[in-house]
């Protein structure tokens, strides 16, 4: 019974898949650094039962001012655009028969039935698109919570020494200007956002 369960798993979510996407960003406030991508859906969508984290062949990806977007599959980056306007995706590993050759296409997606018969009826990979912020970050502050004593001796002979308390602070701002090293190196796998306050 659980092969079967499996199989028409398998072939439910192949189908359900088959669909091509949209993906988009709302606007990153000045707080937020890093944002998980989201499929367009709405009342007159039938494809309710795609999986969340598989992209498909042909989808698009919007990208606003002020952005950049990767696309990460099974924790590897596979595309990156920094480019304002539409991104189509024609290099996903998901088949769609809504795009490029429709002999192809399906051929293929017998072939990801199998693959994910194998899994349980799962996808075995996992497809994020992430939008990064790369506008710059202004009105961060810095400074001294208290004063920082500093001693300095100007006569060594007279034994003569001045002691001054320094405080200091100011305003920053930064720009991400490496998403992929940002990602890399900073915040990695995002559920949601990725928020200035876990830098401060």
């Amino acid at each position: 019974m659980g092969l079967l369960k499996a199989g028409a798993g398998a072939l439910g979510g192949v189908l359900a898949d088959q669909w091509r996407e949209f993906f988009y960003c709302e606007s990153l406030d000045t707080d937020t650094l890093v944002a998980k991508g989201e499929k367009r859906t709405g009342k007159r969508s039938s494809n309710t039962k795609g999986s969340d984290n598989i992209i498909s062949n042909g989808s698009i990806i919007s990208v606003n001012e002020g952005q950049s977007m990767i696309i990460v599959e099974s924790g590897k980056i596979v595309e990156f655009c920094a480019e304002a306007g539409e991104f189509v995706y024609d290099n996903s590993t998901e088949p769609s028969i809504f795009c490029g050759n429709l002999g192809e296409s399906i051929k293929q997606s017998f072939a990801q039935v199998g693959k994910r018969f194998t899994f349980g009826g799962e996808p075995g990979k996992d497809q994020r698109v992430y939008y990064f912020n790369t506008k710059e970050i202004t009105g961060n502050k810095f400074g001294t919570s208290s004063p920082v004593p500093f001693r300095v001796t100007i006569d060594e002979s007279m034994n003569y020494k001045l002691s001054v308390d320094l405080r200091c602070n100011g305003v920053y701002s930064y720009k991400i200007a490496d998403p992929v090293m940002f990602y890399t190196n900073v915040s990695g796998n995002v559920e949601y956002v990725y928020s200035r306050s876990e830098i401060d």
